[in-house]
């Protein structure tokens, strides 16, 4: 009984530590450290096919299967998203304090649920994500570096003021063959805007994401994109 009480006093004195808002450590204090990761989606949820994404352009039941994937991935995107704290934002109007941008499937294009994310084409999508870390800022690229590809480079020229300030996402292929059979890709958006940036975990808020169309593979291929 003693033990037991003083186990309750140790965690009741722990609980009073924490905070239901941000972790006790963040940044370069904490596990996760300083660089969120990337991840896709849809993934099979079958280990052994790994990251791979197969699918036949003329069997509706393999295009189905990745559909529904995408759509359980994007569920919480495609709701309603009215909540007092929910806001528009762009460039020039971040959110507030406990405010979050409204992140919704139809900033995807191409990619749009409506349009079965690509994959009753030859032109699939898919969605890319970086993971939270509290209280992380990234650093900009506001003017192109030297080994960027030209299309970007080109596009951040393009850009204006505050729309420079976004972490720019590319993909090629791996190796040759790769790169023969594929088109090309387009971005939706074209990166991670500023405003959403640092992550102080509000209320409601949704994680910016970025559709990921890859144009025109050539069929029976198998491609590999970093």
């Amino acid at each position: 009984m003693v033990l037991a009480a003083l186990f309750a006093i140790c965690m009741q004195g722990l609980f009073a530590t924490l905070d239901d808002n941000q972790p006790t450590w963040t940044m370069e204090n904490s596990l996760i450290g300083v660089n969120p990761g990337l991840g896709f989606r849809p993934i099979s949820p079958r280990t052994e096919e790994g990251s791979l994404i197969w699918y036949n352009i003329t069997n509706q039941t393999t295009i189905n299967k990745w559909v529904k994937l995408a759509d359980e991935f994007l569920k919480p995107y495609k709701e309603p998203q009215t909540g007092e704290n929910f806001v528009n934002c762009n460039f020039d109007k971040p959110p507030g304090p406990n405010q979050v941008c409204i992140t919704s499937v139809n900033q995807l294009g191409n990619c749009h649920p409506s349009k079965k994310y690509g994959f009753n084409s030859s032109s699939p999508c898919v969605f890319l994500k970086l993971n939270r870390i509290y209280g992380w800022k990234p650093d900009f690229y506001t003017t192109p570096l030297e080994d960027m590809p030209d299309g970007l480079k080109q596009h951040i020229k393009t850009r204006q003021g505050e729309e420079k300030k976004q972490i720019w996402v590319t993909c090629n292929g791996i190796n040759d063959f790769d790169k023969e059979n594929i088109r090309g890709f387009n971005y939706h958006p074209r990166g991670f805007a500023s405003y959403y940036y640092p992550y102080k975990n509000p209320k409601n808020y949704l994680s910016p994401i970025i559709g990921v169309e890859i144009v025109n593979i050539t069929h029976k291929s198998s491609e590999s994109v970093p």
